[in-house]
């Protein structure tokens, strides 16, 4: 079974890193939905720069008013800053990919170690790791909504593309790990 977990999480792997680059290269989909442009980009570059000089987080507040409450409808920030540059992004490549695989991994080895129902049909094995994309696309793309955050239609758009990958990884996963054939349903 060692092999066949391998197998399913290395097509998986595959199949998701084919799907991120249909999806970034030919269709720009996180360049469209979830990285816009600032107007005047070097202003805003520039004040950021000079103003936030650890990674972190960052949330930029309106100021307060008199009463010293927030006042309302006034838009809040949310301000990311790794640490790095774009000379990084080569470096970051094969970490990036090395966690892809680990997770596509990973998921095939808790599908490989589910019930025997779970592995009795195809259909059952795809539905498991699709589940794996639901849970990830909740704890990693919605929970994301709100202040500082993500809009809520960047992020819904953000997990279904999640869960579109993950369940296109599941029908590759599903096919590559299979119960015994002493196990196996009758079809």
């Amino acid at each position: 079974m060692i092999r066949r977990t391998l197998v399913a999480g290395t097509l998986g792997f595959v199949v998701l890193t084919i799907w991120t680059i249909v999806l970034n290269v030919l269709f720009g989909f996180t360049a469209r939905v979830a990285m816009h442009r600032v107007a005047d980009e070097p202003v805003v570059h520039r004040v950021l720069k000079e103003h936030i000089t650890a990674p972190g987080i960052y949330l930029v507040n309106p100021a307060l008013t008199r009463e010293w409450q927030y006042p309302p409808g006034e838009p809040v920030f949310g301000v990311t800053y790794s640490g790095m540059g774009h000379e990084a992004a080569g470096p970051m490549m094969p970490v990036e990919v090395g966690l892809a695989f680990a997770g596509a991994l990973l998921a095939a080895g808790l599908l490989s170690a589910a019930s025997a129902s779970v592995l009795s049909t195809w259909v059952r094995r795809t539905g498991y790791v699709v589940a794996v994309g639901v849970l990830l696309a909740v704890t990693a793309d919605l929970s994301r909504v709100g202040i500082g955050g993500y809009p809520i239609g960047v992020a819904a758009a953000k997990a279904a593309v999640r869960v579109a990958g993950w369940s296109l990884a599941g029908l590759a996963m599903a096919w590559a790990i299979r119960p015994p054939a002493g196990e196996r349903r009758p079809a």
